[in-house]
């Protein structure tokens, strides 16, 4: 079961944000963390993403970026990174957890661009890319939930 989710961008100011957002209101009751790879630490999410979110009802006012580290890792069932480098970089620091990480674009095998200090028509389509990236894989998750069927009879086994 899929319970702990870490989202993962380069300064977690404007996607993971965003999408750690967008996955806490489709999968209530799961614990969804983000951060960032180079983050600038205690930095408040960007001004874009904050009203990007406010469209949708969600509310990013209290959010304070923060550095990605061995523990978040070691504790989420699944990793989502915005882009390719994110995973191979994941992959050098934390060799452990590669079975875990995708991209939140992987369904349409795409990387999400850095918004970061782009105009709002740029800054809007990606966190659009996010979204669709965060709905397939709520529902990804959700299918695989209700997938799990517990067996009613015992299992036999051939010797």
């Amino acid at each position: 079961m899929t319970r702990h989710i870490l989202v993962l961008c380069s300064g977690n100011v404007c996607r993971s944000p965003v999408a750690a957002a967008l996955l806490a209101h489709e999968l209530p009751g799961k614990t969804i963390r983000s951060a960032g790879l180079a983050a600038p630490v205690g930095a408040p999410a960007d001004p874009m993403a904050v009203e990007f979110a406010a469209a949708r009802s969600l509310d990013l006012s209290l959010h304070r970026a923060q550095h990605v580290n061995f523990a978040m890792c070691r504790a989420a069932d699944l990793i989502l990174v915005m882009e390719q480098r994110h995973t191979a970089e994941l992959r050098r620091r934390y060799p452990q957890v590669w079975g875990k990480v995708f991209r939140v674009g992987e369904a349409a095998g795409l990387d999400i661009a850095d918004p970061y200090r782009k105009p709002r028509k740029i800054f809007e389509a990606i966190c659009i890319d996010v979204a669709a990236g965060i709905a397939a894989w709520a529902g990804r998750i959700r299918a695989l939930e209700r997938s799990r069927v517990l067996p009613t009879q015992p299992i036999a086994y051939c010797e």
